[in-house]
């Protein structure tokens, strides 16, 4: 049984406390945040607490908090050479004081509380500074998740970069259409079968060979009718932006094939 304290009542908190409580192979065994009003309500499940002279011993301190706020929380953790790590993607473990033995359990999913995850199904990457701390996050992420990957920093950093780009960009360009749809009064929903197919193309197609579209065809006519649709400036920057990456992608394919039919 690995006995594990969670600090940070953010939305990554609250879905690890939930994966961690209901694992068999996991301890909960307290969850700290400084505001304790926001981890009230799980009082009657775990220990819960606002101070950190109180922290309970444990394996695997967690440090579940924003990237700003890693560094500070470590500072005061009132042990040493106890085993920390913290949730993040784009943060250096050596971030984390150097008082304590270090390591990073980075759950790779966009996290909202109101929106149910199972985490079992979501990829946990795990990197250590001490080899022989390896085993311990090792045996706690496969206690959470089927799927694990020890990774570098260099990595990491990459993953989490794609993962803005797969994810927080992608929901941007949903608000861009909704706005499309909405000025004129069509319905956003209608486009929902769409965006699922796409994302599910890609789970067995690479995204270079799933593209389709105007862009792929350069078919300048359509584009120039897309871009004469658009009334904001930002908009079509968006557009000419994805268009002129999608051609500069697909030039030499389009160049020897022709003209394709169009999709």
């Amino acid at each position: 049984m690995i006995s594990v304290v969670i600090l940070g009542a953010g939305n990554v908190a609250h879905h690890l406390y939930k994966a961690f409580y209901s694992s068999e192979n996991i301890s909960v065994k307290q969850w700290y945040n400084r505001n304790i009003e926001h981890i009230a309500s799980f009082k009657n499940e775990t220990n819960i607490t606002d101070d950190l002279s109180q922290l309970a011993e444990a394996d695997v301190y967690v440090i579940a908090v924003s990237d700003d706020a890693i560094a500070e929380l470590s500072k005061q953790l009132p042990f040493e050479n106890r085993f920390v790590v913290h949730t993040s993607g784009s943060v250096s473990a050596y971030d984390i004081d150097m008082k304590n033995r270090r390591g990073i359990f980075y759950p790779l999913q966009t996290f909202s509380k109101s929106a149910e995850i199972d985490l079992s199904q979501v990829p946990i990457c795990i990197e250590t500074l001490q080899k022989k701390d390896y085993p311990l996050l090792k045996l706690l992420a496969n206690s959470t998740t089927s799927i694990t990957k020890k990774v570098n920093s260099d990595q990491r950093a990459v993953l989490h970069l794609a993962a803005v780009f797969v994810n927080n960009f992608t929901n941007q360009l949903y608000r861009v259409a909704h706005e499309i749809t909405e000025s004129q009064g069509a319905e956003f929903d209608l486009l929902k079968p769409l965006i699922l197919e796409t994302a599910n193309k890609v789970q067995e197609h690479s995204p270079f060979t799933a593209q389709t579209g105007p862009a792929k065809r350069n078919d300048k006519k359509t584009i120039k009718k897309h871009l004469k649709l658009l009334d904001k400036e930002h908009h079509k920057d968006i557009y000419k932006l994805l268009t002129a990456s999608i051609k500069q992608t697909h030039a030499t394919t389009t160049r020897h094939n022709g003209h394709s039919n169009k999709k």
